[in-house]
């Protein structure tokens, strides 16, 4: 992307150019921070110089028949923020933000087209992943005396649901406008092996006070595993490493796993080790030390036991609460993550390879994004004393959780 120079008004009448009737895209509005942290405007219309400007995905880009069924772009809006979201996979595809200094920046890395994320590299980039998110050991499980095998996609496992998981299918609209997008997917039975017909519907929400929530609710006609959730991945200073971010988990404890990132046995406590993010600390600070867990992933990609949150699918929502904070070093947006869900996986980017371009025109590169994956443990098919996440007929799984958008100076 070439570092240029516009006014506000350039930027807003170049971004309404490329937007479609079906999308809006986002205004490089300058904004400040008051006392709190919370976003207010700003009257001065200072051009920012020597930045990348970023803008709105165009919509075109992402319409094209997938299986059939068409694919679009819709966009949420408020007053400081804009979502572009895509049905292909309920993909969140961009999230802008004003920094502190009240430059708009693009805090979800991601690519130009929906053609890219039909791809290898850019299948798990962005969407809801389902209808078991994660790793399932050998992708087999065993479910009321029943043995089902599912598609093997990692090293030997079933990951996200296998290459025919919610990823990869367009979803049905049933409500769009500039403050929500109600998606519905209905997975048949036997669908990357597992059993029964599930509905899923996810509601995407941008609120007032600048958080993007999700709501989700599912049923099914059979027992089945059931752990969704949204693979969005963030970079809070737009792009470069995420090595200097500071981040803050809510969690005693994390699950241990062997070479193939399957869990091992209970979870363990984080204390001495470098899985303790009870403190704010800088997502690189212990990323390089010599520790078995690291080495497993090459860096972060574990479950981390959210403090608080003791959800089984079936129960009820009840209160959200704050687990995760995380502040970028360069422009000092923070977002807040609050959730149902009794964990989280953190992974930091650890796998890419600096070979697809992103939207900024420069690739994407190792360890220049992470994934806060809220859900119910790794692999809980087959390990009876996590909390349950077999959905049956009658029950109706609900989740709900929310990214909060602030900055700090």
């Amino acid at each position: 992307m070439q570092k240029i120079i516009l006014s506000v008004v350039a930027v807003f009448l170049l971004t309404l150019t490329n937007c479609q009737s079906n999308t809006k895209t986002a205004q490089d509005t300058t904004v400040m921070t008051d006392s709190t942290g919370a976003i207010q405007p700003d009257a001065d219309t200072a051009t920012h110089v020597d930045a990348t400007v970023y803008k709105m995905p165009e919509s075109k880009a992402f319409e094209d028949k997938v299986a059939g069924k068409e694919a679009k772009l819709y966009t949420l809006k408020n007053k400081y923020m804009q979502v572009a979201l895509s049905n292909y996979g309920a993909r969140i595809v961009s999230i802008m933000v004003p920094d502190k200094n009240g430059k708009i920046v693009d805090v979800a890395p991601g690519f130009d087209d929906l053609k890219k994320y039909q791809q290898p590299g850019g299948a798990f980039m962005g969407p809801v992943v389902g209808r078991f998110g994660n790793r399932i050991a050998k992708g087999k499980f065993t479910l009321d005396g029943k043995t089902y095998q599912t598609e093997l996609n990692n090293n030997g496992n079933n990951l996200h649901s296998g290459p025919t998981g919610f990823h990869s299918h367009v979803w049905d609209v049933k409500e769009a406008d500039d403050k929500h997008l109600t998606l519905q997917y209905a997975s048949p039975d036997g669908e990357g092996g597992f059993p029964g017909t599930v509905t899923t519907s996810v509601t995407f929400t941008l609120t007032d006070d600048n958080g993007l929530k999700l709501d989700y609710t599912a049923t099914t006609d059979k027992a089945t595993p059931y752990n969704p959730t949204s693979h969005g991945f963030f970079n809070l200073n737009g792009q470069g490493t995420v090595n200097n971010h500071l981040m803050m988990i809510d969690a005693d404890k994390f699950s241990a796993v062997d070479k193939g990132l399957i869990p091992q046995g209970e979870p363990i406590l984080v204390t001495g080790t470098p899985f303790d993010f009870r403190k704010p600390t800088t997502i690189g600070a212990r990323i390089n030390e010599k520790n078995e867990q690291l080495g497993f992933a090459g860096g972060y990609d574990h479950n981390f036991v959210l403090n608080k949150q003791r959800r089984s699918v079936g129960s009820t929502v009840e209160g959200m609460t704050k687990a995760i904070e995380v502040i970028g070093d360069e422009t000092g947006i923070k977002m807040d993550v609050f959730t149902t869900e009794p964990a989280v996986q953190f992974y930091g980017g650890n796998f890419f390879k600096g070979v697809d371009a992103g939207r900024t025109g420069k690739p994407i590169g190792y360890r220049e994004a992470f994934a806060l994956e809220t859900q119910h443990y790794p692999d809980s098919p087959n390990h009876p004393t996590y909390p349950n996440t077999i959905l049956r007929p009658g029950e109706t799984y609900k989740q709900t959780t929310e990214y909060k958008f602030s900055t700090v100076k």
